[in-house]
């Protein structure tokens, strides 16, 4: 039964309206309830004067007349009888006292002047003049004030404020407020996907785990390089999970106040208890997850550590199968504090790591979805052309692919706009208007033709793709090669990537007769594979079999002793010199053909294998990328470890850079590799 007697309720809002009530009575009605006001021109009123209808007369702040009317006289101007007890006022405004005291001693004095009345000059103030200039600057303050700790409090529609600074700022996503994006998303990242469906599982059906006597890891931490797509890995969860999930940055525990960072971690386990079972995510953990003790600055180490030490806390706190499990990401897991790997918090490390060829094909296929496609698009011959790429990189290849198709007036985008986003990606932009003399041109055609017939007889050099001395970035030329897929590389093909390397500069030295700064790059790049190869790998004579890799942060002392740093040195210098002299016996035995192979190159500009092949012959030497492509197109994931410190996969291009003056190194600085 609905009541329909209730009493309204009490409010203030009611007494301020009748307050406000009265006062705009008093204004309007209180003062004038016995006097008639009349606004009259200033010229009438000294008409009125002038007739004599005026009795007496007021001027008020030295800018308002009021003329009280004659009670008799009040007909003629309003044109009807006043009412009984009621007086007429005519008002106006007058420009100068002066003039107006001139004005009525004339009428006084004049014989004909009907005016005898008194005028007094009064100074009044405006009573609501008065009270609002006095109150309106409190009003304001007040207002200003209550503005002000709203922002504070968070009531100004922002997370932040004095009041909120401790609270947690991560963003919930339950039912109401859920991610798209699923596992159907996640191309490649096959183990990585099964590990953390999972997790999925057991916050779905956590009966089927716990029935055994098994406990579901209470942290998992995704640790590999960026762009493979860790955090795209974290919203799938979302998204598949029908659970809360809790996400935040990890640099949003810092904060400038003391205690912050702490505080925030309690309140964000807080939430999470209370929504159980769910997600906790935490991006990029290395900024508050660093090792304790080992901060080189000084500044802020305590509040950092605090806030550590309270997450340790919070994940060791958890009850047995409490359903709150903790998914972190980071792409420095060599820098964590070893108390949050431990066994209890982050159980689980889930590498993520470079997608590799099948897997590249994979991610093509998910960021094409959106694209219009040319049939011409070869998927395989894409990945394959990326090695080394991971999923944000492909990412942009089809991007920037769309891209230049649409600046060509495209309708579909083609294989070409895909090579030529990859050569943009990787090199830089074409610079076809960079001036240049013929001699200079020449001298990167025959550098970048020592690249491609070294690497054209060699058995583990890279396939050659296509040689080019159009400038691109900061290189006047350039060599693209197809990567081998590899999980171990063996000294051979180190050996025979490294000749390889050096015959741009052996090219010069034998065809030029001297040598330039256009190949800075390759040795900056031989040097530092020589090395690894001596000091990391044991692949040299007299330190065989020896590893003096460190891999202590802040460590500044050196594993070995000068005279091993001397031997090192010696053993590099003669690595190098021997893969120098076999690259100059290379380019003499094929001096014909490398002669044709710089002709051509500078009428072209661009030559691809098929021209190198009609020169030197068919290659005797088979990509083994594509025959892994090719037969294995169900690929294992085998459990192997890389000696080489620096994969040469990554490695897919030799340029030459535009020769500067010694003076100045910076500028020499040449092409990004892959």
């Amino acid at each position: 039964m609905i009541n329909n007697n209730r009493k309204p309720k009490f409010s203030l809002t009611w007494i301020y309206m009748i307050v406000g009530g009265v006062l705009l009575y008093m204004y309007f009605f209180g003062e004038n309830e016995n006097n008639q006001i009349v606004e009259k021109p200033y010229t009438v009123v000294e008409d009125y004067i002038k007739d004599g209808y005026v009795e007496n007369i007021s001027v008020i702040n030295r800018s308002t007349l009021e003329a009280q009317i004659i009670g008799d006289s009040a007909v003629k101007i309003t044109g009807k009888p006043l009412a009984n007890g009621t007086s007429l006022k005519v008002v106006t405004t007058i420009g100068s006292t002066d003039n107006f005291d001139s004005f009525i001693r004339q009428q006084r004095e004049s014989a004909d002047g009907k005016f005898k009345g008194n005028v007094s000059y009064k100074e009044e103030s405006s009573f609501w003049g008065d009270l609002l200039w006095n109150i309106l600057p409190f009003v304001v303050i007040i207002f200003i004030w209550i503005f002000i700790m709203r922002r504070m409090s968070g009531g100004g529609g922002g997370q932040g404020g004095v009041f909120n600074v401790g609270k947690s700022q991560a963003k919930l996503f339950d039912k109401n407020n859920s991610t798209k994006i699923t596992f159907k998303d996640v191309a490649g990242q096959e183990g990585a996907k099964q590990e953390v469906q999972e997790i999925v599982d057991f916050l779905k059906n956590p009966k089927r785990y716990t029935e055994l006597g098994g406990k579901i890891p209470k942290g998992a931490l995704l640790v590999g390089p960026p762009g493979t797509g860790k955090t795209l890995l974290a919203k799938a969860v979302a998204g598949e999970a029908n659970v809360p999930f809790f996400s935040m940055s990890g640099s949003d525990f810092v904060e400038m106040f003391v205690g912050v960072g702490a505080s925030r971690v309690r309140d964000l386990f807080r939430q999470a208890k209370e929504k159980a079972p769910c997600i906790v995510f935490i991006d990029e953990i290395d900024a508050v997850g660093r090792a304790r003790g080992k901060n080189p600055s000084m500044g802020g180490n305590d509040e950092r550590e605090n806030t550590l030490n309270q997450l340790l806390t919070e994940m060791d706190g958890f009850g047995t199968n409490s359903g709150i499990i903790v998914i972190a990401a980071t792409n420095r897991a060599d820098i964590l504090d070893k108390a949050l790997l431990r066994a209890g918090r982050f159980d689980r490390q889930i590498h993520v790591d470079l997608p590799d060829l099948n897997e590249r094909k994979a991610i093509f296929g998910v960021h094409m979805r959106p694209l219009k496609l040319d049939p011409s698009v070869d998927v395989d011959t894409l990945a394959r052309q990326t090695p080394g790429f991971s999923g944000a990189d492909i990412a942009n290849v089809c991007n920037e692919a769309a891209l230049i198709a649409a600046r060509n007036k495209k309708k579909a985008v083609d294989k070409q706009d895909f090579l030529d986003a990859i050569d943009r990606i990787i090199g830089g932009l074409e610079k076809k208007t960079k001036v240049m003399t013929q001699k200079e041109k020449e001298a990167i055609a025959i550098h970048e033709a020592g690249h491609a017939t070294i690497s054209w007889f060699l058995e583990h050099a890279n396939p050659l793709i296509k040689v080019t001395i159009v400038p691109r970035g900061r290189a006047l030329g350039a060599a693209w090669y197809m990567p081998e897929e590899r999980q171990i590389t063996t000294k051979e093909q180190m050996l025979d990537e490294m000749c390889a390397i050096l015959g741009g500069r052996a090219a010069e030295e034998s065809f030029i007769g001297h040598i330039s700064t256009g190949a800075m790059n390759d040795l900056e790049r031989v040097t530092k594979q020589a090395y690894a190869m001596v000091a990391y790998a044991g692949m040299s004579d007299r330190l065989s079999n020896l590893c003096y890799y460190n891999n202590q942060e802040y460590s500044f002392n050196r594993p070995y002793s000068e005279k091993t740093a001397e031997t090192i040195d010696a053993e590099v210098h003669k690595m190098i010199t021997e893969q120098y002299l076999r690259a100059k016996e290379l380019l003499n035995e094929h001096k014909e053909g490398h002669a044709e192979l710089a002709r051509i190159l500078m009428e072209k500009e661009v030559i691809f294998a098929e021209d190198v092949e009609k020169i030197f012959g068919k290659r005797p030497w088979t990509s083994r990328s594509e025959e892994i492509f090719e037969s294995n197109n169900k690929v294992q994931s085998e459990e192997t470890t890389d000696y080489n410190v620096k994969n040469a996969e990554e490695e897919t291009d030799v340029t030459y850079t535009e020769p500067q003056p010694a003076e100045n190194p910076e500028a020499e600085e040449i092409k990004k590799e892959e």
